[in-house]
Formats: structure tokens, sequence, C-alpha cells
């Protein structure tokens, strides 16, 4: 039987697993039985670029932390190695990053995760990584609200061009007659 003091840590640290995972806009865990030391710090670096906050975490208190919050799809595959990757920001974040790295490391194993306080399946989180990042949607869209308006100046534009020409040829037509 654990002493007091354990116990209380434990507690504390299934408190503090349970609010950061609520807490969290989208969160994927994985199996990363068999990489390498150089592998998972590519990894982690990658994850820390995304904005991605990733830590080891221990089935129990995750398994006890979840069923806190209502994930309790979890108990089936909380078992073996587990990673946890949270963006608090970002939804596809941890889902893009994860897929692209399990592509080119089959010892990467994605068991599942979360979106904006929902379960998610392995094939949810693949077809998630799909998705353009916030950075791209933001960038199409402001491509697709500045072409109308450089429409509308090219056509402003060229109105006014055409009246400075016509304005012009008629100060050359009375020129040439006055003279």
């Amino acid at each position: 039987m654990p002493s007091e003091k354990i116990l209380e840590q434990k507690k504390q640290i299934v408190s503090d697993l349970a609010d950061k995972m609520q807490k969290a806009v989208a969160g994927v865990m994985v199996d990363y039985r068999g990489l390498t030391v150089e592998e998972d710090t590519k990894l982690r670096n990658e994850l820390r670029k995304a904005g991605v906050e990733y830590s080891v975490v221990k089935n129990t208190l995750t398994r006890f932390a979840s069923n806190q919050i209502g994930y309790t799809d979890f108990d089936e595959i909380l078992n073996g190695p587990t990673a946890l990757a949270m963006s608090y920001t970002d939804v596809i974040a941890p889902a893009k990053v994860l897929v692209e790295f399990s592509k080119k490391n089959e010892n990467l194993e994605i068991k599942a995760g979360f979106v904006e306080g929902k379960a998610v399946s392995v094939d949810e989180i693949k077809s998630l990584a799909t998705l353009p990042s916030k950075e791209e949607l933001i960038a199409k869209l402001m491509g697709s609200m500045n072409s109308p308006l450089q429409g509308f100046v090219n056509v402003l534009n060229g109105n006014l061009t055409g009246f400075v020409r016509v304005l012009n040829a008629l100060a050359e037509k009375k020129a040439a007659a006055g003279e």
C-alpha cells in the first residue's frame, strides 16, 4: 500500500493531467516503442516548433485523468509505452506532426486522440492531419478576399487612365485647333 504522501502526489498528477487535457483543444496518444533517442529528439523538436506539448505519461494515471474528464474510450488503448502530444491553440498541429513523423518512422504508432472534448479514432486523426494548418487557411482566406478588391482597383484604375487619356486628347486637339 502506497504511503499517504505518494498517494497525494499521484492524485495531484492526475488532477494536473486532467486539467491539461481539458484545456487542450487537441491531443494525440502514441506508442513510441522502438524509436531511437535521435528519432525521439527529432520528434520532440518538430512538436515544439509546432507549439505542441509532448510528454511520456503513465497509463494508470492517464486512465484516471481521462476518466475524470469523460474520456472513457481510452481505457482499451492505455497499455504499453504511451506519450501524449497536446496543443492548446491549434487543433491540427499534433495530428499533422505525428502522422507525418509516423510515415517516416514505422516504430511510432498512433493510438487515439481527442479534439475539442471528443475522443477520436486513429482514422480521424489521420484525416485531420490532411487539413491545411491555421496559417495556410488564413493565407487562403486573405488571398480570396484580396482578389476581388484587386480587381475592383484595376477597374477603377483603368477607368481613370482612360478618362485622363480622353482629357489629354481633347486638350491636344484644342491646342492644335487654337494654334
